[in-house]
């Protein structure tokens, strides 16, 4: 299951050459090749194409399996799983509840053309952009969100977020823990989300959604001049519609009332447009911002980096985003970055009206510093990798233990997709069925595969005996 260019690997010099390289001249030539150098280091480390390809295949199926069981509800995995960027322990889990028999819509959409068992709430987006307030149009008498409703005192019912979040999300918790049969603790709700850690290492963000149909701000995006996506993963995103989320704007007097427009599955199909450099420097750009930024309160997040990186996408042609320019490629990135914290703006990309930075709590003095330090890094050229521990450890690292370690990896972080993609089953009147004999196998293969590693940290003068501690660092 080794990657489709791990062989790819640089020679020790090569791997001399990507360290001196970064202290040399800023020569157009050395940048080129400490690009390439680093690129199939990113590979070797989990983010080449081909691994990121499988995630994603494995997630989909994982959520067909789950939704096998859902009665009212939709599971749609989102954020960086869905988007096949990170490894099984290495961030959390985004889970997505969406309700089949409730739907919101723009103004000036038809609710004729709509089946009469939906429960329909007519979008209000008179308040801040990207959100709006939930006008009940319609509705029927076992309706999950009816102990959501209230009165604006003007006539018209709405839907609260914040009675959703208190009373619905939390027994949505309640169901998520019922189905696992690990130990599991539910965290502090954070924003639309409710955590949950699950054993030692898995954390869980389940949030509740409504499905959305607003053809108005779709047509606006649609129509807007652009490099990319192509037209035909325009016309996807598109066909893949939005939902609204409950979460105000924070600044909003009304904020309890208000919902937040998102379009999750439009934004993996636009990180799965991404190319491999493309994807390779998303990656990258959130090492730098939690390595050496460190936002405490959640100032800078991952979601700000990706509208960085689409907008660059959109805004340049396709043949700027090339391995031999990854170098390059960040430099402009940093430079966006460092305009969007001293200007505390960044338009949404899906909604430019909407400013992703407003009320992030940026103070003045962490503004200044993080201006400063991005101007560090974009003054140190290729060097700017070294401050990442991953990058820096690979180049460090001989060749044979990485690519054999690589291998290793990925193989093992496959059979942990496969295993759970077979486990959302009844496992109270579970039969030695075939599902049965293929996870005994698969865990058979696992164990083999830490032993392996076991063996060679052992060899290697590793000291950690504890298998899951082994099955941790191994899948980080």
């Amino acid at each position: 299951m080794a990657e489709g260019r791990i062989d790819r690997t640089m020679s020790d010099t090569g791997r001399l050459s990507i360290h001196n390289s970064m202290y040399s001249s800023n020569s157009r030539t050395s940048f080129e090749g400490v690009s390439v150098e680093v690129s199939n280091i990113m590979t070797m480390l989990g983010y080449g194409e081909e691994i990121r390809r499988r995630r994603v295949q494995k997630y989909r199926e994982l959520d067909m399996r789950w939704n096998e069981r859902m009665d009212l509800f939709t599971i749609i995995t989102a954020g960086s799983k869905a988007e096949g960027l990170t490894s099984w322990v290495e961030s959390d889990y985004d889970m997505l509840y969406v309700p089949k028999s409730t739907l919101c819509v723009e103004a000036g959409v038809d609710l004729h053309s709509i089946p009469d068992y939906m429960e329909v709430y007519r979008m209000d987006t008179d308040v801040y952009p990207g959100h709006c307030r939930m006008l009940l149009e319609r509705t029927y008498p076992q309706s999950l969100l009816k102990s959501a409703l209230c009165d604006d005192e003007k006539g018209n019912t709405l839907l609260s977020s914040a009675l959703v979040l208190d009373t619905l999300c939390s027994a949505l918790v309640l169901d998520m823990l019922s189905k696992m049969k690990f130990e599991r603790v539910p965290l502090e709700r954070a924003g639309p989300s409710l955590p949950l850690s699950v054993g030692q290492d898995l954390n869980f963000d389940i949030v509740f959604a409504i499905r959305c149909q607003c053809p108005g701000i779709m047509q606006r995006w649609t129509e807007r001049p652009r490099h990319w996506p192509p037209p035909d993963v325009v016309q996807k995103v598109v066909s893949l519609g939005s939902l609204v989320t409950p979460v105000g704007f924070k600044g909003s007097a009304n904020k309890n009332l208000e919902w937040r427009m998102c379009f999750n599955m439009g934004e993996t199909e636009l990180v799965s447009n991404l190319n491999g450099p493309q994807a390779k420097l998303y990656v990258i750009l959130k090492m730098i911002v939690k390595e050496v930024l460190k936002p405490t309160n959640k100032e800078i997040t991952s979601y700000v980096l990706k509208n960085i990186i689409f907008w660059q996408a959109e805004s340049n042609s396709p043949a700027m985003f090339q391995e031999s320019n990854l170098i390059h490629m960040l430099h402009d990135a940093l430079g966006t970055l460092r305009t969007v914290i001293s200007s505390t703006q960044l338009p949404y990309y899906m909604i430019p009206e909407r400013n992703l930075m407003a009320a992030c709590g940026l103070k003045d003095e962490q503004q200044r510093k993080w201006v400063a330090d991005i101007t560090n890094m974009m003054a140190e050229g290729p060097k700017v990798m070294l401050r990442l521990s991953k990058i820096r450890n690979a180049i460090i690292c001989h060749q044979e233990p990485l690519l054999w370690f690589s291998r290793r990896k990925i193989e093992l972080e496959m059979l942990m997709l496969e295993y759970n993609r077979i486990m959302p089953r009844d496992y109270e009147h579970r039969q030695y069925d075939n599902a049965y004999i293929i996870e005994q196998e698969i865990r058979r293969h696992m164990n083999e595969l830490l032993r392996e590693v076991h063996m060679r940290m052992l060899m290697e003068g590793g000291y950690v005996n504890d298998p899951m501690d082994i099955w941790r660092r191994v899948l980080m």
